[in-house]
């Protein structure tokens, strides 16, 4: 009988594997340090450690599912495949030239995101359709021939096929997409027809080309990840996170990976949303802090929100422009270089500084023993004793402290401070960094930080959350039981999820009826056949239908949920309606009396998994759960203070403590500063109240 669920989240740092025994509601979790030159190493080590821990037999896992940040991370790097681009002729350097408008407009010296493309490997083709998605010009098949053999002198291993007003009309892509593959069987071929069938030649270029650019990669990996997980006699399906939220199979993935830029991320906002529910909360600002990254996300309901562009690889992290735009479904969320292996170094103006550089997995924190010299934020918290050394990540790592007291020592030297004081000046910086990032998400909303709960996941979370916290003004803390590994839990509790989008010009007063319901009634038909290839019920999948609009005139567009169909003449005021609440909730006032225009219709399916936390989290009824005491620094003592140290698994439900104190647990460790309280919440979550006078 199957009774697992398998998630796996690979991270820049660490890897997580989560069993979940859907029988008895308990989650087995197993961290281990990432592998980055061999990713599946480290998941597979894991896979192993824990199915003979806990006797568990291969074949009696239900599903597998997966989220990763290569993609993301080969994009950042510039390590994907060598990849070349063919365009309609006179567009070779769009891709390059981009928009006009800087990111900074004072900088001269601005920098932009190197192209995935050198110009030497960007090929025309003669052809040419029109807006109106008309032929102009035949493509030309010699030019393809021709290009084909430059590809192949050149050694491409890729190659992105983007042609001018391929969303109205795919002719042409598709045509050259079959010759090419003739010309050149081994080469991966992405059209952009495929990847993102929107208006705006340079974002859909961008995204082609981020595709392509990571396709054999996802492709091997993904392969030899299948294979292996085989060998061991997991015959479960393998299923991959979106950037959006939701699950598809191997194929889908294998076609655009692009979707799974943003997979780790999303899996940690779907478990903060979780969390979010079991207590109750309305607000919640999910946080996750892992060894590399750090994520916000604000969830106002049940759900985080969805935005349908964003950048990858941004030269500037809050700059926007300064990044490769990509349009894919995701939920929306900021990172920030700010992890535990974030490198700290003083500049040349004497300053601390805190990443976003970051030691990875290797050689990792010098903590760990693996080589690493440089002291990072990790290193800071060891010697602030927020992290204990014994059984830390459940025992994988031996800690060397007095190398790491070394380190920090000579970075005291520079700045001229004791030890002590530049730990907590590194980890206090961080914070100060992420508190600064989620003040300005949570002002572009237009929200109040203190309106939120912060939910804390991650293995570096919990650590920083208190103090983080405090500087948001926030009141309350919520820290799930093992926290460290919730991204690969969320993974257990995403949908079946599937987004199309086509494109569909059309002012509402001069909208054909029929030729739109139709429309989306074949993107429907074609999400429900990924549903179903994906293993779920495809009949049960929720429809939403989505549409890009904007006043006549306007050169962007907002994406505007709409009521269901099916659409005729008497569904223009129903949709006016929908654009006009869209409208004023993000511009705070009613759209202005002129027509009104569609630019593209999407539609998204669901097809959600029976998973939930509720229950996860039963706790040992022991009132004795004081495991012993170590000194912690707290800045409200200016010093270090003899400090309890708690087991989280031996906490009772609804007992009382107060801070100053540390619980500890596998995954992660949670610190709370004197006068903080906190208690075990009936859903086995970790609640900690901050003090009044101190947030």
């Amino acid at each position: 009988m199957n009774r697992y669920a398998m998630g796996i989240d690979i991270g820049g740092t660490f890897t997580d594997v989560v069993l979940y025994d859907m029988a008895e509601g308990r989650r087995l979790t197993r961290k281990t340090l990432t592998t980055p030159g061999d990713p599946a190493e480290a998941v597979l080590s894991a896979v192993d450690q824990v199915l003979a821990e806990e006797a568990v037999s291969a074949r009696e896992i239900e599903r597998v599912v997966h989220a990763t940040t290569l993609f993301t991370n080969a994009l950042i790097e510039r390590k994907g495949a060598r990849t070349a681009l063919l365009t309609t002729e006179g567009f070779r350097d769009s891709l390059e030239i981009g928009r006009e408008r800087k990111y900074d407009l004072y900088d001269l010296a601005a920098k932009k995101p190197r192209a995935l493309v050198p110009r030497d490997l960007r090929f025309e083709a003669g052809e040419r359709i029109l807006a109106d998605g008309s032929i102009h010009q035949a493509l030309d098949d010699n030019s393809l021939a021709k290009a084909a053999e430059a590809l192949r002198e050149a050694q491409v291993g890729s190659l992105a096929i983007v042609f001018l007003h391929s969303y109205r009309n795919d002719s042409h892509e598709r045509t050259a997409g079959d010759r090419m593959a003739e010309l050149l069987p081994d080469i991966a071929i992405s059209l952009s027809s495929d990847v993102a069938p929107e208006i705006r030649e340079f974002e859909r270029a961008s995204t082609t080309v981020a595709n392509a650019y990571i396709k054999p990669l996802a492709r091997d990996y993904l392969d030899a990840l299948g294979s292996r997980l085989g060998d061991r006699a997991i015959t479960a399906p393998l299923l991959l996170m979106l950037s959006s939220g939701g699950l598809t199979h191997v194929g889908e993935v294998r076609r655009s990976p692009v979707q799974m830029l943003e997979s780790g991320p999303a899996a940690g906002a779907l478990a903060a949303a979780d969390i979010g529910r079991a207590e109750g909360l309305e607000h919640v600002l999910a946080f996750d802090m892992g060894g590399t990254t750090a994520k916000l996300c604000l969830i106002d309901g049940d759900e985080p929100d969805i935005a349908y562009r964003f950048e990858a690889a941004r030269e500037r992290r809050f700059a926007e422009g300064s990044g490769l735009p990509i349009r894919i479904s995701t939920v929306e969320l900021i990172e920030i270089g700010a992890g535990g292996g974030s490198i700290a170094r003083i500049d040349a103006l004497g300053l601390l500084k805190a990443g976003p550089d970051s030691a990875g997995a290797v050689p990792g924190p010098v903590a760990y023993g693996r080589g690493g010299t440089a002291p990072t934020v990790t290193d800071a918290d060891f010697a602030l004793g927020f992290l204990g050394a014994e059984g830390f990540a459940g025992g994988a790592i031996e800690v060397d402290l007095a190398a790491t007291r070394d380190a920090l020592e000579k970075l005291a030297e520079q700045a001229d401070l004791s030890a002590e004081k530049i730990a907590w000046g590194v980890h206090d910086l961080v914070n100060e960094n992420m508190a600064s990032a989620a003040r300005v998400h949570i002002a572009e909303k237009g929200r109040d930080p203190r309106a939120y709960t912060l939910v804390a996941t991650g293995g570096a979370g919990p650590v920083h959350a208190y103090y983080m916290a405090r500087k948001l003004g926030i009141k309350r803390i919520v820290c799930p039981r093992n926290a460290g590994v919730a991204s690969a839990f969320g993974l257990l509790l995403a949908p079946a999820r599937v987004d199309r989008t086509a494109a569909f010009a059309s002012s509402l007063d001069e909208m054909d009826w029929s030729t739109l319901e139709s429309t989306y009634q074949e993107l429907e038909a074609a999400a429900r056949q990924v549903i179903a290839d994906t293993g779920m019920d495809a009949d049960a999948a929720k429809v939403q239908r989505l549409a890009d609009m904007r006043n006549v005139g306007q050169g962007f567009e907002l994406v505007v949920n709409l009521p269901s169909g099916p659409y005729s003449g008497d569904s223009r005021d129903s949709l006016l309606d929908a654009y006009a609440q869209a409208y004023q909730a993000h511009f705070t006032r009613p759209p202005p009396n002129v027509p009104t225009a569609i630019a593209a219709i999407r539609v998204r399916l669901t097809a959600p998994i029976d998973a939930s936390a509720d229950g996860l989290s039963g706790q040992a009824d022991d009132a004795s759960a004081q495991t012993g005491q170590r000194p912690v620094y707290f800045p409200e003592t200016d010093g270090m203070v003899t400090t309890p140290i708690y087991d989280r698994t031996a906490l009772a439900i609804d007992q009382k403590f107060e801070g100053p104190a540390v619980v500890e647990e596998a995954e992660s460790t949670m610190v709370i500063g004197p006068g903080g309280r906190f208690h075990v919440s009936n859903s086995g979550n970790l609640i900690i109240d901050l003090p009044e006078d101190e947030a």
